[in-house]
């Protein structure tokens, strides 16, 4: 039996870990910040979601042996010119405060027609601080007016892809993955990784 291969995700996210868990199946071991005591803080001062996840992964990889994945997501709706976009999990006011987020969101949609909007996701890796590759996906798809669903996280219970009238927290994980941006961009990674 073949031992499976470690990557390590630069993240504090629980879910996020768990969603890239789920794609990458039994071949791969994932670890995250909660499998080490020395994880840096790593301050997200970038404009865009390239910048904050090359920080992520060039910082944790420093510190780290192995291959690092870094991303960084977010919701750009349309109307709001491309808002929450890299601010998405602090839209609301507090940092990992989706309840806050969805709400703003919610209400500068209050009565807009125009809905359309994208996730969209950059994935960054890293090993002893140089990047080697990074990659992005996205999903697009449209606003709801109300919340829906109990699975996923952040705006998921909002945001429904092309093509479904339900939310990402409707659908559930299984279909989310093979849909979502964080689901595109991973397929990226482990396509470079396996020519490696």
């Amino acid at each position: 039996m073949r031992m499976p291969k470690t990557i390590i995700i630069a993240t504090r996210n629980a879910h996020k870990t768990a969603e890239i868990r789920q794609m990458l199946g039994e071949e791969w071991q994932v670890k995250d910040a909660n499998d080490f005591t020395d994880w840096p803080i790593v301050e997200e001062t970038g404009e865009t979601f390239l910048a904050n996840a090359t920080l992520k992964a060039v910082a944790i990889s420093l510190v780290h042996e192995g291959i690092v994945l870094a991303d960084d997501s977010g919701l750009c709706v349309d109307f709001l010119d491309g808002a929450p976009g890299v601010w998405s999990s602090s839209y609301g006011g507090e940092e990992g405060n989706h309840a806050k987020n969805n709400a703003r969101l919610l209400a500068e949609m209050q009565g807009v027609a125009q809905r359309g909007g994208y996730f969209s996701c950059t994935m960054v890796l890293a090993q002893q601080g140089e990047v080697l590759a990074h990659f992005e996906g996205r999903c697009t798809g449209r606003i709801l007016t109300t919340a829906s669903g109990g699975h996923g996280f952040g705006y998921d219970p909002l945001f429904a892809p092309h093509g479904y009238d339900q939310s990402f927290a409707d659908l559930g994980s299984e279909v989310k993955n093979t849909l979502s941006h964080r689901g595109a961009a991973l397929k990226k990674v482990m396509a470079w990784l396996s020519n490696k």
